[in-house]
């Protein structure tokens, strides 16, 4: 890519030469010079072949969507001018090229120059006047930016701290139809915590939960404060799947100390495109879907974007329903070239049962103590009495206005809303029938089974208003960041559990009376919290990136209890920091360096003072090298990092709570996003953990175990390839090592194991034909173990065959 300031004396070129083309001689013309560029663009269809022109090239190629849309570009590959790598790449479509006035070229209907068209549709190119932004779709897996880590547009590469952007199109090459499918090859995450469940995606982040407090959409929270109403998303919506790994405080308040998982909204386009999707799978799945986008009027002040779908299907088990609507609506307005509003909202509606695949450790990791297993394919929830009816909806909104050359002022505020209706029927122990002869398989034959109930009426609202300066002096510039943001989450919450009817786990009958339980609990929780944070990224001599930020917290959360009319108020304060530095290389190589910090609060009572317990802490340090090949789209990482997590709770023998726990994760993570020829796309991933366990507790059984189970070694890789004539295929590895359970209470290892997952796709025109299957040799394997006596099973094989049409 031509470096920024050489790009933009072209453009000004450009500008003034289209200015005075009138009176400019044709000798003058002729005695202009040609540049010559070193290009690499592989036969594809014709639109994206020009898109990658304009990219390596910085030259703007207009043509008209009619004639490009069936036409497929030869490969070009040297040193040549633009008007030659066009000549190549159009050869035999019957079109031609013609230069404009502005420096750009028309490709049109007829071979050879002629006169370019009345009108002429933009085809979707990306050159520097329309490069990659921190929420903008990215063309292939490779990702150059993010807004993330940091609430401004950022290059990753100068970014202190690991972060892994998943592509739209990444998500859809590997058939990802949930956030943790689509996170599959990312270092640093476990997707199956607790094995197969489709009520959340469950998620750790090197070793740390990431239940609560929850998701980010667009960097404003989906607050979860530790219950069943959790806020939904869909990776159809989705333009960017975004990691940050480790404390992330100083930027978004309170959280946990593995990272925040940040999902980016599709947004309105400047260039129109549309976009029809049918998928059929195993299990029963028949959606449609359809994404529309582009401007509305002439000018493009006004850009829209719908993204929707409609899906019926069935879980893995029980003939329980699978059904889903989701629309999200948005709307950019850009009154002046200085201010920008977006409007964003989505709606859910979702109906459907519980699986998951839960059985105990004795007969499903080790054998009972009459040596049987349980059959593995055992369903031990009651079908018809098992639902997950949740409907939500939210609609925000992202102010931008810059004031001048110096400060950008922006607010970005949201309100959600979520009725959560959960119940279901879930196995527990053993029934014992002969207590004489332990031995006795018929004492392995029956289980208990509780019943679990939540029904909650969830309100939200996040704003977050920042001030942004860019100053420079000398050879140093800063981007300084001023925020103050408010969160405010409400949840009335009725939950009850109890017990339900026994199940025959060898010839199991579905169908007894199930009783919803008395509740447990009946109130009203609210979190608040208040947050002002500073943050200054310092660049120097093009080579050192310096970030520095701090934050100040206010949280406070109420419980208002309608079982005994108590009311419980618990405030925290707490202050986070965080450094790093980066130094680019020439070459591609930026190492950094970088200390970071986050705080949970308790929500705990000291039982002894009555006073609130302070909140938890979380601490890293990290050191990593990031490499970005020159001209080349390709990202390699490595980080290493000391993680710990301080000031949990843990209980002493008398049963009282204690603020002495400390948790410790330390770690090495690789990480690849390869083209080693330009139809190859290679992604890779590795994670070691050698050390993940309690080094501090009140409870000494705990000291010297893993809190959550976290496998030492974890692997992944995908490849794929595009053949000239349309055909890709793709294929897939997952390695998860061994484990001891959460907490090492299981009577032996967890087994490590390897998934494949396997894509055949073929472009046709307008069409994309693409088969995923996840989980091909439909491998049963434990993903873990729970700290009272239970095993889950990961996801059972899945199969999808999707037909999408552009235009």
């Amino acid at each position: 890519m031509m470096p920024r300031k050489h790009l933009l004396s072209v453009a000004l070129a450009a500008t003034l030469g289209a200015a005075t083309a009138p009176f400019a001689s044709p000798a003058a013309a002729q005695a202009a010079p040609t540049p010559l560029v070193d290009l690499q663009v592989p036969a594809q269809p014709l639109s994206a072949a020009l898109a990658e022109l304009s990219r390596q090239t910085g030259v703007q190629v207009f043509a008209s969507g009619d004639a490009v849309a069936r036409a497929r570009s030869r490969a070009v590959s040297g040193r040549m001018s633009v008007s030659q790598a066009l000549a190549e790449m159009l050869a035999g479509t019957g079109l031609g090229a013609t230069p404009t006035a502005n420096g750009g070229f028309a490709v049109h209907e007829g071979a050879g120059p002629t006169q370019a068209p009345a009108t002429l549709t933009p085809v979707r190119v990306r050159g520097e006047s329309d490069r990659e932004t921190a929420t903008s779709h990215v063309e292939g897996y490779v990702a150059r930016r993010s807004a993330t880590a940091t609430k401004t547009d950022t290059p990753l590469i100068e970014t202190p701290q690991s972060v892994t952007v998943v592509t739209a199109d990444f998500a859809e090459a590997i058939g990802a139809t949930s956030l943790k499918d689509a996170l599959g090859y990312t270092p640093g995450v476990d997707i199956a915590a607790n094995g197969a469940d489709s009520r959340f995606d469950w998620l750790t982040l090197r070793g740390f939960d990431a239940y609560s407090p929850g998701f980010y959409l667009d960097n404003l929270p989906l607050r979860n404060i530790g219950t069943w109403g959790v806020w939904q998303t869909d990776t159809y919506g989705a333009e960017r799947i975004e990691l940050m790994r480790g404390p992330a405080s100083v930027l978004y308040g309170q959280g946990g100390p593995g990272g925040v998982v940040n999902i980016v909204s599709k947004r309105p386009t400047a260039e129109a495109q549309k976009e029809l999707q049918v998928q059929l799978g195993d299990p029963a799945r028949y959606q449609v879907a359809g994404d529309f986008a582009g401007p509305v009027d002439a000018e493009g002040r006004v850009l829209y974007r719908v993204t929707a779908l409609v899906r019926e299907g069935e879980l893995p088990a029980g003939d329980m329903d699978d059904d889903r609507v989701f629309i999200a609506p948005s709307l950019t307005w850009r009154p002046t070239n200085d201010t920008t509003l977006t409007l964003l909202a989505h709606a859910i509606h979702g109906r459907a049962g519980v699986y998951s695949r839960g059985l105990r450790a004795a007969g499903s990791l080790v054998p009972t103590a009459a040596g049987t297993f349980v059959p593995t394919d055992t369903f031990t929830g009651e079908p018809d009495y098992n639902r997950l009816a949740q409907d939500q909806w939210a609609v925000g909104y992202e102010l931008e206005h810059r004031l001048d050359d110096t400060f950008t002022l922006r607010q970005n505020a949201r309100y959600g809303h979520l009725d959560t209706d959960l119940r279901q029927v879930q196995g527990g122990g053993y029934v014992t029938v002969d207590t004489a002869n332990p031995a006795n398989p018929a004492n392995f034959r029956t289980v208990r089974r509780n019943v679990f109930t939540s029904q909650e009426d969830v309100g939200s609202f996040v704003i977050d208003n920042q001030l942004q300066a860019r100053v420079a002096a000398g050879d140093w510039r800063h981007t300084l960041l001023v925020g103050l943001d408010w969160q405010h989450t409400r949840v009335d919450q009725v939950t009850g559990f109890g017990a339900g009817p026994t199940l025959n786990l060898y010839e199991p009958v579905y169908g007894a009376p199930v009783t919803s339980p008395a509740p447990y609990v009946d109130g009203l929780s609210t979190v608040k919290q208040a947050g002002l944070y500073v943050q200054d990224q310092i660049k120097w001599t093009d080579r050192w990136s310096i970030t520095l930020g701090g934050r100040y917290d206010r949280a406070t959360a109420t419980v208002d209890s309608r079982l005994d009319g108590t009311h419980v108020r618990m405030p925290d304060e707490a202050f986070t920091g965080r450094a790093g530095v980066v130094y680019l290389m020439p070459n591609g190589l930026a190492p950094y360096a970088s200390y970071t910090e986050s705080f949970t609060p308790t929500a705990t009572i000291d039982t002894v003072t009555g006073e609130p317990l302070d909140p938890e802490t979380g601490r890293q340090y990290e050191a990593g090298l990031r490499y970005q090949p020159p001209g080349r789209k390709e990202n390699y990482s490595v980080a290493v990092f000391d993680l710990r997590r301080r000031n949990y709770v843990t209980n002493d023998a008398q049963n009282r709570p204690r603020q002495t726990g400390e948790v410790v994760v330390r770690g090495l993570e690789l990480e690849a996003a390869v083209q080693p020829v330009k139809a190859l796309n290679v992604v890779g991933a590795y994670g070691w953990t050698p050390k993940a366990e309690v080094t501090a507790s009140s409870n000494p059984d705990e000291i010297g175990k893993q809190l959550i189970a976290t496998p030492e070694h974890r692997v992944s890789l995908w490849a794929d390839y595009r053949f000239d004539f349309g055909l890709k295929l793709g294929a897939g590895a997952r390695y998860t090592g061994s484990n001891h359970g959460n907490g090492e209470a299981v009577p032996a290892k967890v087994p490590a194991y390897t998934l494949f997952d396997l894509m055949a796709g073929y472009e046709l025109d307008r069409w994309q034909l693409a088969l995923n299957v996840r989980n091909l040799g439909d491998k049963t394997y434990i993903a873990n173990c729970d700290a009272y006596g239970s095993c889950y099973f990961g996801d059972p094989r899945k199969v999808i065959a999707t037909a999408t049409y552009r235009w």
